[in-house]
């Protein structure tokens, strides 16, 4: 039913940006979160933002200030711009839809060179 595919990652130098999209397709009943997770080689995913659907945002310490999540409802998208970006940034970010059912995108690969 719900699908989630991601777009706009690549290979940055640091300092550089990037703005990932998260296009869905099929309905999400109820309410729910969307957020971008990442998961870097030898680590545990784990969450870089999320945006409730009354539009509260949350972020991880590590991306504060660099990082921002938003979301368009008419094209059914969620963004995540991601400025002065360092190496430690470098993972597969994968975007997710949290509510009555857990959706997950395919990935996109952010990788940031030094």
């Amino acid at each position: 039913q719900v699908q989630l595919v991601e777009s706009g990652g690549g290979l940055v130098q640091a300092g550089g940006s990037l703005r990932l999209s998260c296009a869905r397709s099929g309905s999400i009943f109820g309410t729910n979160v969307m957020g971008w997770y990442r998961q870097a080689p030898g680590k545990q995913r784990e969450l870089v933002a999320s945006i409730t659907s009354g539009g509260r945002t949350n972020y991880a310490d590590s991306v504060k200030g660099r990082f921002t999540i938003s979301t368009d409802n008419a094209k059914n998208t969620v963004y995540l711009q991601m400025n002065s970006l360092k190496p430690e940034d470098t993972a597969v970010y994968y975007c997710r839809s949290t509510g009555l059912k857990d959706y997950w995108g395919q990935g996109t690969q952010v990788t940031v060179s030094s």
